[in-house]
């Protein structure tokens, strides 16, 4: 619980009496004038116990309540975090030779991992106190403790009292003893909120095509999915599965994690993560085209003469909300057996990891989808977790309660390729073109931003292809110039070590050394974000995608996969 203090009682102001056994210290957060959070010690005899005030309101999934009990005649520290189902704990020692102190007047000072720690002690006092005991034994007890020239710690109250500590009952709880770090990582990692979508899923070219049987049922069709269930789709290079997200307050930032590894297939390859909406009426879902056939998708014709199916969102019309753009490297996991001896210790897998707080705002059911393009039968290994982090121990009074939207506009990364998806060449004739409508305030307030959350990345396996050429994109507002980017990544040699099987030419490059437009192998691809407050007028406008697209040479052509979100907030 941070407390909201008037003013710092100066640490040298205070008072120890004879017999002090209660020591309160406030741990500073940010300065002398703000948030802090009150440190009990209780003293009985040679033995210390250190307490952290406990935060109030409902706690978040995963807090522990921990309690330092050090004993100087021992020369020992335990330290316990307590569950509701269980106790950790482990014992270490108290003095430590590992660090060289200089003394400046009343302050003991030493340099850890390259930060400078006074540490402001009373040696008047003929007892031991101190809420830090890792750093060792200094005599007497703590007034101030100060990183890097700010104060972080300071003496705020010492008494004597009569009643004993209270603390955390063990009563029969199981307990387990583990090691300094280990009880670090159990704390941490039990306060992370973890969702696995994918689990060591397989992608690949084959598969017999799932079908759910909706034709006479009420839409949206996406409420007849079985929950928890991987579902196959594009010959096997599409998978699905419904899940629920948890409702989480909204200081939780949320990361989302993809590992890959060959299972056969040799290429860089595109992938996508996407999400569907199931909750509202629609006319037409994405999953209509995965279900069914690309074709039954909303389609426009584009001055090329060929159809593009499902891409632009309209009235009654989603996109898939595209969450990660992903590149797998040539091989990585599959081929590192054969590819040894080249002098280079290939990775096991790619890893891909990338915040999605802004996007976060779906919890209950959605549909969230993974798609790697290949022909390969044993195709790719995909594991998907959604990690959500929090940044308080107490959830807030707001929890789930979120003012805005999040509207995917369009996506012409053909997730659906190998069922007859068109991919995204319009450029070289033609623009793609969406609607939309900014509203500068609802019923829960005005408009705090708008924001287009952009993806972009050019293909065209050739020298002279998109892939391996600049290409400005260009945003139009209503036909006129908004913004401007141009995708391009010059760092994929940094990622050699994941691409056993990349091709290698007689000068020392490989293949997957070359940069690229806006990706390189075994990489996520950034999103970039353009201001779209100035819009919000409430009117309906026009958003235009125009990028100089190369033109087709010898049967091969290049396209674009680029997906554009609008996230609104009041």
């Amino acid at each position: 619980m941070l407390l909201l203090l008037p003013m710092m009682v100066g640490a040298q102001n205070v008072k120890i009496p004879k017999g002090a056994n209660e020591f309160t210290y406030w741990q500073i957060e940010y300065s002398e004038q703000n948030d802090t959070t009150e440190v009990y010690v209780h003293r009985d005899g040679d033995v210390i116990t250190i307490v952290t005030q406990q935060p109030k309101g409902k706690l978040i999934p995963g807090y522990a309540q921990t309690v330092t009990e050090v004993d100087y005649a021992q020369d020992s520290i335990m330290v316990s975090a307590y569950y509701d189902d269980s106790v950790y704990f482990y014992r270490t020692g108290f003095s430590r030779s590992d660090i060289e102190w200089r003394r400046d007047g009343k302050k003991r000072i030493c340099s850890v991992n390259s930060n400078t720690l006074e540490f402001e002690m009373d040696e008047n006092v003929p007892v031991n106190v101190t809420p830090l005991p890792y750093y060792g034994l200094n005599k007497g007890v703590l007034r101030s403790f100060t990183r890097n020239g700010q104060k972080r710690l300071v003496l705020a109250k010492a008494q004597k009292v009569d009643w004993g500590f209270c603390g955390p009952s063990k009563a029969l709880l199981p307990s387990r003893r583990v090691s300094p770090r280990e009880l670090d990582r159990i704390m941490k990692e039990r306060l992370v909120v973890t969702t696995r979508i994918f689990d060591h899923e397989q992608i690949c070219w084959g598969k017999q095509n799932a079908h759910v049987d909706c034709d006479n049922l009420k839409k949206p069709w996406t409420n007849y999915i079985p929950r928890d269930t991987v579902l196959h789709y594009a010959g096997g290079t599409l998978i699905l599965k419904r899940v629920r997200l948890p409702w989480l307050t909204s200081h939780y930032q949320h990361f989302i994690e993809v590992h890959q590894q060959s299972n056969g297939d040799a290429y860089d390859r595109t992938g996508s993560i996407f999400l569907l909406k199931t909750n509202g009426w629609v006319q037409h879902n994405f999953f209509d085209g995965i279900n069914q056939h690309p074709d039954s998708l909303p389609t426009f014709v584009g001055r090329d003469g060929q159809r593009y199916q499902g891409m632009i969102s309209q009235t009654g019309y989603d996109a898939p909300l595209e969450l990660v753009r992903f590149f797998t490297p040539f091989g990585v996991g599959k081929f590192n057996e054969r590819m040894k001896g080249y002098g280079i210790d290939w990775r096991n897998e790619a890893y891909y990891r990338q915040e999605i707080t802004d996007l976060y705002h779906f919890g209950g059911d959605v549909i969230i989808g993974a798609w790697i393009g290949n022909y390969d039968g044993g195709g790719h290994l995909l594991t998907v977790d959604i990690k959500s982090y929090p940044n308080d121990y107490t959830e807030l009074e707001d929890s789930a309660e979120w003012s805005g939207l999040v509207e995917p506009l369009f996506n012409t990364c053909n997730v659906l390729e190998m069922a007859g998806q068109n991919y995204g060449k319009l450029f070289g004739t033609d623009s793609l073109t969406v609607r939309f409508k900014i509203l500068p305030e609802m019923s829960d307030g005005k408009l705090t931003s708008a924001r287009l959350r952009y993806i972009s990345t050019g293909h065209g396996g050739w020298g002279e292809g998109d892939e391996f050429v600049p290409k400005q994109n260009t945003i139009l507002i209503d036909g006129k110039p908004a913004f401007t980017h141009t995708p391009w990544r010059q760092d994929c040699g940094c990622y050699r070590d994941l691409n056993p099987v990349s091709g290698n030419f007689w000068n020392g490059l490989s293949s997957s050394d070359f940069s690229r437009s806006g990706w390189c192998p075994g990489t996520a691809t950034q999103p970039v974000y353009f201001d779209m407050s100035p819009w919000a007028d409430g009117k309906e406008h026009t958003l235009t995608v125009a990028i100089p697209q190369g033109k087709p040479v010898e049967g091969m052509f290049s396209h674009w996969a680029v997906s554009g979100t609008l996230i609104i907030e009041y």
